[in-house]
């Protein structure tokens, strides 16, 4: 037998027969503010969701640009036209979406949803990666920061069949035929924005030392040595213990220290095993075949040889 519903009182509610008449809603000198309030809250989650579904949309368009660039098999000025093109074309859809955010993010509205920014930290990482790729150096904060703004200006002003004047070049250096809008709306870059995308950087460099040095037979590294001189080209095993040690020396911001251990853990993890390559390609280089692949899963190399 279904049970029967009740009213506050407990007596049993009729299921058939018109409905009581609403009472009328009680109005004083606080409902003005309550009701702006609502509006407010319903503003916001609106706000949020926007935010949070283009950033969704910016993360994945990210993604596939390192997924692009992780075909790229030595270091050199220019990328392969097919994953130039292929980044060229992600990088203007990745632009309309930072327009359409931009206007819900400024001021405090930036500190606001920077939980719902986390594609940022995604864009980082692919751009450094891709400069890294053309030029083996990091782009810093102050030259990405500009860079990002571009790409939010221009997404407000392109049009659907209008390519990218710059989107083959991160650091923002290409000759631009028209001058983006001024007066619009622009995306910032946070300084924990940038650290956390460089953070993840490291282990796209990680996988591209594996899969460029099975492939190739050699460390990646550049066309000439320091300074454009004679020496031996710098590898990207001396790249990443730079970039580790920068991170083990800087200080942990106040309220970041899990997420920064975290990261820096990773960081030191995919450190190692560029150096465990780098070790087994010099020492014992000429055993292994071509296209050979280490095993980087397992942990510490010295575990197990003492028994």
């Amino acid at each position: 037998m279904s049970g029967l519903k009740r009213d506050w009182n407990g007596n049993t509610k009729r299921r058939d027969g018109p409905k009581p008449a609403a009472k009328p809603v009680v109005r004083n000198a606080y409902t003005p503010m309550f009701e702006s309030l609502r509006e407010e809250l319903d503003q916001h989650h609106d706000r949020r969701e926007r935010i949070v579904k283009a950033s969704r949309d910016i993360t994945a368009l990210s993604k596939k640009i390192i997924f692009s660039l992780q075909r790229v098999r030595k270091i050199e000025s220019q990328l392969p036209n097919n994953i130039q093109s292929e980044v060229d074309s992600r990088l203007a859809d990745i632009s309309k979406l930072l327009a359409s955010i931009a206007p819900e993010i400024q001021g405090i509205n930036r500190y606001r949803y920077s939980r719902s920014l986390m594609c940022l930290e995604e864009l980082v990482e692919a751009l450094t990666f891709a400069h890294y790729l053309r030029t083996q150096t990091l782009i810093g904060h102050a030259e990405l920061d500009p860079t990002i703004e571009d790409l939010t200006k221009k997404g407000a002003v392109i049009s659907e069949d209008e390519p990218m004047a710059d989107a083959g070049d991160p650091a923002g250096n290409a000759e631009k035929d028209e001058p983006p809008a001024v007066n619009v709306p622009t995306v910032t870059l946070t300084q924990d924005d940038y650290l956390y995308g460089v953070f993840d950087l490291t282990g796209e460099m990680m996988r591209f030392a594996t899969t460029s040095t099975a492939l190739t037979g050699k460390m990646a590294s550049g066309q000439t040595g320091k300074d454009g001189g004679d020496d031996e080209p710098r590898t990207i095993v001396q790249d990443m213990h730079e970039l580790g040690t920068f991170f083990e020396m800087l200080p942990v911001g106040p309220g970041n220290k899990f997420q920064w251990e975290k990261k820096l853990e990773v960081t030191r993890q995919s450190v190692q095993k560029v150096e465990r390559l780098g070790y087994d390609r010099v020492i014992r280089g000429s055993e292994r075949p071509k296209g050979w692949i280490p095993d980087l899963s397992s942990g510490d190399p010295g575990q197990g040889e003492e028994e």
